[in-house]
């Protein structure tokens, strides 16, 4: 789900770019109220095993591969406003670093797995959770469901800025 440069729409990259600017400035708001020496470590082991994790690439039909996202697991665990910042820190050294997802997809990119992925998981997950009122199982199908929606959403978006470019 990584779009490279190239495949987008020059109205497409700024509308992106703008929806990450708007939603990052609002976010790193937030953060600044929450992150703290307790949780700090946690972001950074964090975004380091989500790293490691979509490093492993599995090949399916059509010449494309898949691989672990990770928006609903930094959601979950982190809240909404440090698993986006979880996510970004992760697209954007993929980005800069092994040039998975290019510079002007970078918005879209966020968009679609620092952002939906992230909220939508973590708002599927909290709402599941909190409908069983118990540990366990219930705990392990809200967490499902929310990762399960999480990237189908965002997989929706990304085919729409795709489609529209």
């Amino acid at each position: 789900m990584h779009i490279p440069d190239g495949f987008l729409d020059p109205a497409v990259i700024v509308l992106t770019y703008a929806l990450l600017m708007i939603y990052g400035v609002f976010a790193f708001k937030r953060i600044r109220r929450t992150l703290n020496t307790e949780n700090t470590p946690l972001v950074s082991v964090l975004s380091a095993g989500i790293f490691a994790a979509q490093m492993l690439n599995w090949p399916i039909p059509g010449g494309t591969s898949l691989h672990f996202v990770g928006g609903t697991l930094a959601g979950v665990m982190l809240g909404p406003w440090l698993g986006f910042l979880t996510m970004f820190i992760v697209l954007v050294v993929q980005c800069l670093v092994f040039h998975d997802g290019g510079i002007t997809a970078l918005g879209a990119n966020s968009l679609n797995m620092a952002i939906i992925d992230v909220l939508v998981g973590y708002t599927i997950y909290r709402f599941t959770a909190r409908a069983f009122k118990s540990k366990g199982s219930p705990r392990m199908l809200a967490a499902f469901l929310g990762g399960w929606l999480g990237i189908t959403i965002a997989g929706v978006a990304c085919g729409l800025e795709i489609g529209y470019s």
